[in-house]
């Protein structure tokens, strides 16, 4: 549903990155017409400031259900 505001493990705000993460994600798929390579995702958490495994997860796993439920309510 919504990015969480925290990580579940170590409990560091990661909500603030979210929408910078997928903005330079959806940067590299417009410009360069693919999808970033591992190491590009890496660099990107890099120049975020996310170090720790967990936080990465967060993000990498989430998954945008709004607009989907949405028509539910």
């Amino acid at each position: 549903m919504m990015v969480p505001v925290r990580c579940f493990s170590c409990g560091r705000p990661i909500a603030s990155e979210y929408n910078a993460f997928i903005s330079r994600i959806n940067l590299i798929r417009e410009t360069e017409n693919r999808e970033p390579t591992t190491e590009e995702i890496q660099k990107i958490f890099d120049d975020l400031g996310i170090k720790r495994y967990c936080c990465r997860r967060m993000i990498l796993s989430h998954v945008e259900l709004i607009d989907d439920v949405m028509p539910f309510d």
